[in-house]
């Protein structure tokens, strides 16, 4: 559908300074701005943003990312953003470039602006962003006066047990994992947009959900999707919701997820599968910050934190063109990469007693450690599934085991360890064609230490074909 006219937005009260050194740009976004907002102070020099800033309270500041001493590389761009940080830490900075400055952009926006805006934009589209940074800078303000009340309290940070040491509940004192929970910390407190990735099983959800609790929208809804698990013709629906009558069987309005999430997290797993037809719409609601229910012609403001999370080589898929680089850009201002339960050291050893105490009493049983034979094995194993893999491995040791320490006859692994593989598997247990697609796919897996790409050429199929098969055994 037609984008909304300009004219057809609501004002907005706040204060925003321009920066630009094309009078042209300045004067248009001027004109364009003035009647819907506040107030526009527009300056053609950078080097008087440090009075500008200490003699004016501005909510938001559209700064260009090159200037006549420097046309092309941003340097000057990302410079005079450390600039406005250093003055005001809370400023909200919206980056001006030009299409070819995207990746610099998004660079920018890792640094600290707030989003971006790209020469020609519409003028829709432009004034939804910097109605969003207002807002954004209004929250802002309000989180920092409840912090400020909240540090005058008592401390009330969570506290964590001697027995599953890790953050927000995710159990883990690995060094890469104190550098997860670091940057959880770090991105939790801004607006940015967060790409979480890692394999299947390394707990990008339980990410998800610690960035949503650390945020200033706690007190909100945090909302899933769980893109790998929708039918193709429900996406749309899914996501954006509809209207009565908008196709066969749609007998009432239905709210959809974005549209469910507003003023929370809005976390959309399996981003990868998304169809290429719905990315872009996809990107036009996180540009505009507005969606529109299939069947719809009224679009509807919607204000969401969203965070994203793939086992996908995304980056391969976008330059396979099967994923949007301008989508990508939108969504992974932040990365946050889970490292495999195989690299994770002694965390293996803390989660298997953490899930030990949960199971046990889960199941009343008397089961109260491991033996050193069992710890060993299960340091040794190369866990394909990770933490998913581990949890269910001690789940159903505690149902087996007949002691009070679980042995190595009461684990069961799913599959074989790469150094195990020999000529004797071409005798084979079994000739049903899915018990050995199943094993195929576990060994290639497992040869190449989850890496789908590798395997998948192992195997000779496609990546997605892989994928395929990895739901369709549950692995």
């Amino acid at each position: 559908m037609p984008a909304p006219a300009a004219s057809a937005l609501t004002k907005t009260d706040g204060r925003v300074l321009v920066v630009d050194d094309n009078r042209d740009v300045l004067t248009a976004l001027r004109l364009l701005l003035k009647e819907h907002v506040g107030a526009v102070h527009t300056t053609i020099d950078p080097s008087s943003i440090p009075s500008l800033l200490r003699d004016n309270e501005y909510d938001t500041i559209l700064l260009d990312m090159n200037f006549q001493q420097d046309a092309s590389s941003g340097r000057e761009g990302f410079e005079w953003l450390d600039t406005i940080q250093e003055i005001d830490p809370q400023a909200v900075v919206v980056m001006i470039t030009a299409y070819g400055d995207v990746e610099k952009a998004v660079r920018a926006m890792k640094a600290g602006a707030a989003d971006f805006i790209v020469k020609p934009w519409t003028d829709p589209e432009l004034v939804a962003s910097v109605q969003a940074a207002i807002k954004l800078h209004q929250t802002r303000a309000v989180a920092e006066s409840r912090n400020a009340a909240r540090d005058a309290g008592p401390d009330v940070s969570t506290e964590v047990g001697e027995e599953s040491p890790g953050f927000e509940g995710i159990v883990g004192s690995s060094a890469e994992m104190q550098s997860v929970f670091d940057l959880i910390e770090k991105v939790a407190a801004t607006e940015a947009n967060v790409l979480i990735l890692g394999e299947n099983g390394t707990g990008k959800e339980l990410v998800a959900r610690a960035v949503h609790r650390r945020s200033e929208r706690d007190d909100a809804r945090f909302v899933t999707a769980d893109l790998g698990a929708l039918r193709s013709s429900l996406f749309e629906s899914e996501l954006f919701g509809h209207v009565e009558g908008a196709f066969t069987g749609a007998d009432a309005d239905r709210t959809g997820r974005v549209e469910a999430a507003d003023g929370g997290t809005l976390f959309l797993d399996e981003i990868g599968n998304i169809p290429m037809e719905l990315q872009k719409k996809l990107l036009t609601v996180l540009q505009r910050r507005e969606v529109t229910r299939v069947g719809d012609v009224e679009a509807r403001p919607v204000d969401i934190r969203l965070v994203c999370a793939t086992n996908q080589p995304i980056y391969d898929a976008m330059d396979d063109g099967d994923f949007r680089q301008d989508l990508l850009f939108r969504i992974n201002t932040v990365e946050i990469e889970l490292p495999p339960l195989r690299e994770r050291g002694d965390d293996v050893g803390l989660l298997a007693r953490h899930f030990l105490t949960e199971y046990a009493d889960k199941y009343d049983a008397a089961t109260t450690g491991f033996t050193d034979e069992a710890r060993s094995a299960l340091q040794q194993y190369h866990w394909p599934g990770n933490v998913r893999e581990l949890k269910h491995t001690v789940e159903r040791a505690v149902i087996l085991s007949e002691s009070s320490e679980i042995i190595p006859d009461d684990l069961r692994f799913s599959a074989p360890s790469p150094e195990s593989s020999s000529e004797s598997d071409d005798a084979f247990e079994s000739l049903d064609l899915d018990d050995l697609e199943q094993k195929a796919v576990r060994q290639a897996l497992s040869k190449h230490g989850g890496n789908v790409s590798q395997a998948a050429e192992e195997l000779g199929i496609s990546r997605r074909a892989l994928y395929r098969r990895i739901e369709k055994y549950g692995l």
